[in-house]
């Protein structure tokens, strides 16, 4: 086992850099309009092999908005599943689709496919460009599927903090309480892409590009697989995982 991967204990997949929304607070300079996203078979690969030499807890999907791929999003959970991975999450803004029958299959098929932490992002951020009606309809679909759902949402200097921004985010998920969601710790916007653009204000004055999420690359605990395979230091399209993770160096 290399030593740097000896607490790896998460797969991570950035399904697509495509989105439904054009938020604010996007840590994208620019929306993205793409049609590439992770392949099905890559992905399926990748969590068979890692997760049989490794102690996987979570595999998780994210985005852009993966769910405009849930074919891909499935298989990957799915695979999670039966490789006895005990998370399988899923962080959406809800909005893939304007067809009730459509939200309400996508939401059936997440759960059959072992889907157990859904984190739906609703916020003042994402309800400025994504209508509200369609992503409570998903989430309602998902509660009555039997997924457990929790609110995600951003905010801005602080939870804490009267911007009128969290007065509207308060406001948007008061909404879903007739639903019985909870509402999660979310997370504190911090200084990247749009940000830094649209809401320099609320950020000090000498902020730069910043991310909470970066991991320490002498001990790697997520494996991150961009839409073009990318990760770590290699390229599951081009390479077996197994050898990326043997071959890594800081």
């Amino acid at each position: 086992m290399n030593e740097y991967l000896k607490n790896l204990s998460k797969i991570e997949f950035v399904v697509t850099e495509a989105c439904t929304g054009r938020c604010k607070h996007c840590q994208n300079d620019e929306p993205v309009r793409t049609s590439e996203h992770i392949d099905t078979d890559a992905a399926v690969d990748a969590i068979e092999k890692v997760c049989a030499h490794y102690s996987i807890r979570t595999v998780m999907t994210f985005g852009g908005e993966p769910l405009l791929y849930p074919d891909t999003v499935c298989a990957i959970h799915k695979t999670a599943a039966e490789m006895g991975a005990s998370k399988r999450q899923i962080i959406t803004n809800g909005y893939f689709a304007k067809q009730r029958e459509r939200i309400a299959e996508v939401a059936q098929k997440l759960k059959e496919s072992g889907v157990n932490d859904l984190r739906l992002s609703v916020d003042a951020f994402h309800q400025e460009t994504i209508p509200l009606e369609p992503v409570r309809f998903f989430a309602e679909c998902a509660v009555r599927a039997g997924i457990p759902v929790t609110l995600q949402p951003a905010w801005l200097v602080s939870e804490e903090d009267q911007n009128p921004y969290n007065v509207r985010t308060k406001e948007i998920l008061g909404t879903f309480e007739p639903l019985g969601i909870p509402t999660g710790s979310g997370n504190v916007i911090f200084p990247s892409g749009r940000a830094l653009i649209y809401l320099r204000e609320y950020f000090d004055e000498n902020a730069v590009e910043a991310s909470p999420y970066e991991e320490d690359p002498k001990d790697v605990r997520a494996l991150s697989v961009l839409p073009n395979g990318d990760v770590l230091n290699g390229n599951v399209y081009r390479t077996d995982i197994l050898e990326i993770l043997r071959t890594y160096q800081p």
